[in-house]
């Protein structure tokens, strides 16, 4: 096994194990490799230094290293998300229900129908769908509040 510093195109930085650095290239090219922050699949191995002990000499004059952590036992659980990152998932997944659940999805719509809103065309009423980035800040800068509604992590695999 191998554990790689990665870093994503944000500068965020977070640890991963591999079986080899093969894996590790085959799994970033597919795209399987994400930031557990921002959900970047642009990942790359960042700056190691390897961990080498020596044993050509002995360490009288320095104090015992601390004794280890006991491993947790075969049967327990390994938690593969931190509990931060479980609770912003579980926060976002609330936030996605509750737009579905009250606003009207108006799908590849959405900009012009934006727009009749703002400019009182239709009645006002909660929508959402998908817009190009370009669309999307074409509405901002007619002044038209509109907000990115982030897909999951479990969506981009």
């Amino acid at each position: 096994m191998i554990r790689y510093t990665l870093v994503c195109e944000a500068d965020h930085t977070f640890e991963s194990w591999f079986p080899s650095s093969g894996s590790f290239d085959e799994q970033s090219a597919r795209g399987l490799v994400t930031c557990p922050l921002c959900g970047s699949a642009k990942v790359g191995k960042g700056l190691m230094t390897p961990r080498i002990a020596r044993t050509d000499r002995s360490l009288p004059d320095r104090a015992a290293p601390p004794a280890a952590e006991p491993a947790p036992s075969a049967d327990a659980p390994v938690p593969m998300i931190a509990e931060p990152e479980r609770k912003l998932r579980a926060l976002l997944r609330a936030v996605r229900e509750h737009v579905a659940q009250t606003a009207e999805h108006v799908g590849t719509r959405f900009p012009e129908e934006a727009r009749k809103i703002h400019y009182g065309e239709v009645e006002e009423r909660p929508i959402y769908g998908q817009a190009t980035p370009d669309e999307a800040r074409a509405l901002i800068e007619e002044g038209i509040d509109v907000a990115p509604l982030p897909p999951m992590p479990e969506e981009r695999n």
